[in-house]
């Protein structure tokens, strides 16, 4: 893939990436849970946010995942800045293909439909096509996956992508090892990621 034969395919992950998870989430704890302790953005550490509010107190972890469990949470995320303009530059950029993949929730009765739901508001009808809802990213063919989870593993140990790491509260601490790369925001040169994986 990367040829000049084929298209460039990227994927795009859609909470941290497209979609503020993080900031809904300690918006919404505070509001629901006032007294309790909570995690601010700039303490965030790791992936699961559930994880991190259990290492606080452990019925924690019940509360905080009942705020991004809850019916309207997904929909509702306000779209990361500059987000939404890149996601329609890339998709309009010559030989490229632009995907949206995206894991549900375990509990998955609301997130699956207000994903489509936020997809079709933000993006429009044409990138609902676009969606590739997975578990599992290792299995799903591109040249490019933007994620801000900083370790992606699952059936395949050698996925076809190269990951780019999307900076996000819980992984701007990581030091990457050569050569993986990383997206600061969308107001870094995305494009010339872009570029340099069409050239390999």
């Amino acid at each position: 893939m990367g040829s000049a034969a084929a298209p460039l395919r990227v994927l795009l992950d859609m909470d941290g990436v497209l979609a503020d998870f993080e900031g809904a989430v300690l918006r919404e704890f505070r509001a629901r849970f006032p007294a309790e302790p909570r995690v601010e953005l700039e303490q965030r550490r790791g992936f699961s946010v559930r994880e991190q509010y259990r290492s606080l107190r452990e019925d924690l972890a019940a509360k905080v995942a009942s705020v991004y469990e809850s019916p309207g949470f997904f929909l509702s995320l306000d779209p990361i800045p500059g987000a939404l303009e890149a996601v329609q530059e890339m998709f309009h950029m010559q030989d490229t293909e632009v995907f949206i993949c995206t894991s549900p929730l375990r509990n998955y009765e609301h997130c699956v439909v207000e994903k489509y739901k936020w997809v079709e508001k933000h993006l429009g009808p044409e990138f609902v096509e676009r969606i590739i809802l997975t578990r599992d990213k290792t299995v799903v063919a591109a040249d490019l996956l933007f994620d801000d989870k900083d370790t992606i593993q699952g059936a395949e140990p050698k996925p076809s992508w190269e990951h780019i790491l999307f900076t996000c509260c819980h992984n701007r601490h990581l030091q990457l090892p050569a050569p993986r790369r990383r997206l600061r925001s969308w107001a870094d040169d995305w494009k010339a990621i872009l570029e340099s994986k069409r050239r390999q």
